[in-house]
């Protein structure tokens, strides 16, 4: 038997607790069905027994207390809501009790923004990591020792697993249904929640915004150059004249301030000005890649892959209904 403690921390969403908990019990339910013996002890623990949600809107019964609690198997660190400092500060008393049960074998994984509070206990410290999209910027910020993997789904590193931003976590709730159980299972278990098994990447889903939480007003002033100009043909050396900054310590600089370098910014924003115009017009690829400042097919199709995970077609195609009426 697989003992699975899913945490329920203040602040958490309460589908990311609902979730996982339902899942693994389902899973029991189909092992049964197939004749095997269920192998999933779920329980909700927290500090206390009953914690409310969303402005007490929900109250959520936890079965055992952390103290209660000594050893476990997997952890589940539910997405958090709120602003991220705070939500860390009214769980810091989770934390000590992570650590320990990781130090005596136990698995962690973390939810969605759950990353942040597990990246709080300093066991993601120099290891990969996922988190939503639109947190990426904050994460890195109040954790740098950290290696967030942009656009990942799932991430793994001895024992600790993450996830990429809300319904994603579906994934690796499916990862980790075929590691403790066999891949049938979790195949059953993917087309029962009508889940995409093995998608990889949110990179489709991501929309840039340049990381402008900084104090260099002179990178700032780069950016929006960068995004007022993005259709025209701009040069490192250029945006280093007109701040009156040697190049080497343009791009140092800016790549401390925006953790891209000045030629992935470009590329992002005209990646995200070409996804905007696929969504909202009937443009064709060549309009579109022109529009944005590219002349090169091949380029533009492999900048916006590496970008979205898609290509150009691909991506009109499934975000576009006037093209596919």
């Amino acid at each position: 038997m697989k003992h699975v403690s899913i945490l329920v921390p203040e602040t958490a969403v309460i589908e990311a607790i609902a979730d996982p908990n339902y899942i693994f019990k389902a899973v029991n339910q189909f092992l049964v069905m197939s004749g095997k013996s269920a192998l999933f002890d779920v329980h909700l623990v927290g500090l206390s027994k009953e914690i409310k949600l969303e402005n007490s809107l929900f109250s959520v019964h936890t079965d055992r207390l952390l103290k209660e609690v000594e050893s476990t198997d997997l952890i589940f660190i539910p997405a958090l809501s709120g602003d991220m400092s705070t939500a860390i500060e009214l769980n810091k008393g989770l934390i000590p009790w992570i650590v320990d049960q990781h130090e005596n074998g136990a698995e962690v994984a973390s939810l969605c923004v759950g990353a942040f509070l597990l990246a709080s206990t300093g066991l993601l410290n120099g290891k990969k990591c996922s988190t939503h999209w639109n947190s990426a910027n904050e994460f890195r910020t109040m954790f740098p020792a950290v290696e967030l993997v942009d656009g990942s789904i799932i991430t793994e590193a001895q024992g600790i697993y993450s996830s990429g931003g809300a319904n994603s976590y579906w994934n690796l709730l499916l990862h980790l249904v075929e590691k403790y159980t066999d891949r049938e299972t979790a195949i059953l278990a993917a087309k029962y929640f009508a889940i995409d098994i093995d998608r990889e990447s949110q990179s489709s889903f991501m929309m840039f915004q340049g990381q402008r939480e900084h104090s260099d007003e002179e990178i700032k002033k780069a950016q929006d150059f960068i995004e007022e100009n993005f259709q025209d043909k701009i040069t490192v050396e250029q945006l280093a004249d007109m701040l009156a900054i040697g190049r080497r310590s343009f791009e140092r600089r800016f790549k401390k301030a925006t953790n891209n370098t000045v030629i992935e910014y470009m590329q992002r924003v005209k990646i995200e000005a070409a996804k905007k115009s696929f969504e909202s017009s009937r443009k064709n690829i060549n309009e579109v890649m022109f529009n944005v400042g590219y002349t090169d097919t091949k380029a533009f199709r492999d900048v916006f892959k590496k970008v979205t995970g898609m290509t150009p077609i691909e991506y009109r195609n499934k975000y576009n209904k006037s093209v596919n009426p």
